[in-house]
């Protein structure tokens, strides 16, 4: 279903001439209605499947719409224009027809007669909210249908409780957030269960405006395209978490993206783990997109030959590309995607006080990935019941690791393949939790894909395993660090990226022509020494280019003159002293390195002249 909601200050229509053998008689051809929420509606084949499903998720989004934009009535209006794959007009008709029935028993709630042309007058109020456009699918309609696991999820009873650095398990409604601001708005996302997005974050203005990446018209939504630079900084977070598991052990592998639905353990799965799938067809049989890089790191340990030397076993892929299909309004951004890079990493250990070692170790490397990246982030544990209460030593160490109290969510009975994971969240200038980090402690899939080890006796053991994204998701860490930088304008600070990701670290301002060569010297000897460099040669002033170097968020900018060329010393303008320092070139590729460490390089994404790069947006 297409959807058209405009606010406006009246509606005025008129029946004019019946476009259908079917159409609906009506007795009165003339409506109205004013400070009017106006739902142009255009019904799809995909309604048909589930014509219930998209019924009510019609009435959720005009029932939230109608409250934030502040309307006295509702107007239903049949526009079959918004759409070329319409559903039949009797599918179409009772939809309508129902939706006003729901809505009818609250709000004043006129109806557009359906299969007319119609004349009509509006008036839009011009507001963020008077104009939005949304796509409703069918729930279980195909490439949507909800896992078990899902299923699972909406009607798991949740206990929530913090976790604090004494080792108490505090009542949410109990706990004293007075200190805790962030894991207060935390707690409150998480509980409510709501991931759609009302409005469109900041991050999405910087995505665009900084050229790292933008919606992608001509393919499905959620699936984004990178620009150079996006793609810089995309590449540098890759090589970082890649390292990170090399130095811990992983063994890097690569795996299909597509796996036959009929499989008989993949099928299992599918109903275990809580996310919707892509599914397509080929060859008369029934195929879908990978969520994560388990299936084939599973079918890979399956035919393995591992002994209990062997433990314990990493593999790991930096899945190029994980799917899922989120529901369109959580899509946002970079926020939630339905095609994102994960890097996914499973390992096989022989027992559970093996699982929590290896778990603690990859807790602490996650701490340390979200340090190096500066984020602020909020720790969630989710627990079995039994398990907590049987490993409470264990438990209380993952807050003394962090140094901060943790909200806890606990089940009786156990949803899914796991008995406990932990996330470590962001939250976002819409206050809106977002998670990154991750780890898993799998106790039945080993079982179900007959992934075995020999022990000293040389007997077959089935191990347990670890599902682990040290940094979770690529894509959404870009998300957090803009999100990041918006707050940090908030609060007085100059937005930017860590030095080591910023596509540009140094930006070179001649006062002329006559200084290019200086400038060309100065940026072979930087490239040299592993920074990315660039020269502003366009013909504007000095004020205008020092705006574009600040609007770009360039760490370090020097203007070069008679005074730089003639002295080897330059004024650099430190990005995030806000400051204005006098350094030699030595000086200043010292303190570039004292910010990027040993962080991955890549050289620069784009030319090095500016007045030689396109434009992307």
């Amino acid at each position: 279903m297409r959807i058209l909601l405009i606010h406006s200050d009246y509606l005025r229509f008129e029946a004019r001439k019946k476009a259908l053998k079917t159409s609906e008689e009506v007795e009165e051809k003339k409506g109205e209605a004013d400070n009017v929420l106006v739902v142009f509606i255009a019904s799809e084949k995909p309604d048909e499947r589930n014509q219930e499903s998209v019924i009510k998720q019609l009435v959720s989004e005009v029932k939230s719409l109608y409250q934030k934009v502040n309307a006295e009535s509702i107007a239903l209006y049949p526009y079959a224009h918004l759409s070329s794959n319409l559903s039949s007009p009797a599918i179409a008709k009772k939809i309508i027809d129902e939706t006003y029935r729901e809505l009818d028993k609250e709000y004043r709630v006129v109806k557009a007669p359906f299969g007319w042309y119609k004349s009509f007058e509006l008036k839009c109020k011009g507001h963020p909210l008077s104009e939005l456009s949304r796509t409703i699918l069918p729930e279980n309609g195909g490439r949507d249908k909800e896992s078990k696991a899902l299923k699972a999820e909406e009607e798991l009873k949740s206990y929530w409780h913090i976790l604090d650095l004494d080792g108490n398990l505090v009542k949410v409604e109990d706990y004293d957030f007075r200190e805790h601001k962030n894991l207060k708005k935390f707690t409150d996302y998480e509980i409510s269960g709501t991931r759609a997005v009302e409005c469109e974050p900041p991050h999405v203005k910087y995505m665009r405006e900084h050229e790292i990446a933008d919606y992608e018209p001509g393919s499905d939504p959620g699936n984004l395209r990178w620009y150079p630079k996006g793609s810089l900084i995309k590449r540098l977070l890759e090589e970082k978490v890649s390292s990170m598991v090399s130095g811990y052990g992983g063994m890097q592998v690569e795996t299909p993206v597509m796996y036959d639905l009929s499989h008989p353990q993949l099928s299992k799965y599918l109903d275990r783990f809580p996310a919707r799938q892509y599914r397509l067809k080929s060859g008369g049989r029934e195929y879908f997109l990978r969520f994560a890089a388990c299936f084939g790191q599973y079918l890979i340990k399956r035919n393995m030959l591992i002994s209990y030397r062997n433990l314990p076993l990493k593999l790991y892929e930096l899945s190029h590309y994980s799917f899922r299909y989120e529901q369109r309004g959580e899509l946002a951004g970079l926020r939630r995607l339905r095609a994102f890079t994960m890097p996914d990493m499973h390992t096989l250990v022989r027992d559970m006080e093996q699982a929590k070692k290896e778990f603690l170790t990859q807790y602490k490397l996650s701490v340390e990935w979200m340090e190096s990246l500066g984020l602020d982030y909020e720790v969630g544990i989710r627990f079995v019941r039994e398990f907590y209460e049987e490993n409470r030593d264990f438990t209380d160490e993952l807050v003394k690791v962090v140094g901060k109290p943790a909200l806890v969510e606990l089940w009786d009975e156990r949803p899914f393949y796991f008995v406990m994971k932990f996330e470590f969240n962001v939250v976002d200038a819409l206050e809106k939790a977002s998670a990154l980090s991750t780890v898993q402690i799998d106790i039945e899939n080993t079982r179900r894909f007959n992934i075995s080890y020999t022990d000293e006796e040389g007997k077959k053991r089935y191990p347990l395993m670890l599902h682990a994204s040290l940094s979770g998701s690529i894509d959404r860490n870009v998300y957090a660090l803009l999100e990041k930088a918006y707050m940090d304008s908030k609060k007085g600070k100059k937005p930017m990226l860590p030095v080591w990701l910023s596509p540009t670290q140094v930006r070179l301002l001649p006062l002329s022509d006559e200084f290019m060569g200086l400038a060309n010297d100065l940026a072979d000897r930087l490239e040299r020494n592993n920074v990315r460099v660039d020269i502003d040669d366009r013909n504007e002033s000095v004020g205008k280019k020092i705006r574009a170097a600040e609007k770009e968020w360039i760490p370090r900018i020097i203007v070069l003159g008679e005074k730089e060329a003639e002295s080897g010393k330059y004024a650099v303008r430190v990005r995030e002293r806000d400051k204005q320092v006098e350094q030699s070139l030595d000086e200043l590729i010292e303190g570039i390195r004292e910010k990027t460490g040993d962080e991955p390089f890549k050289p620069l994404p784009l030319p090095r002249n500016i007045s030689s790069r396109p434009r992307f947006v």
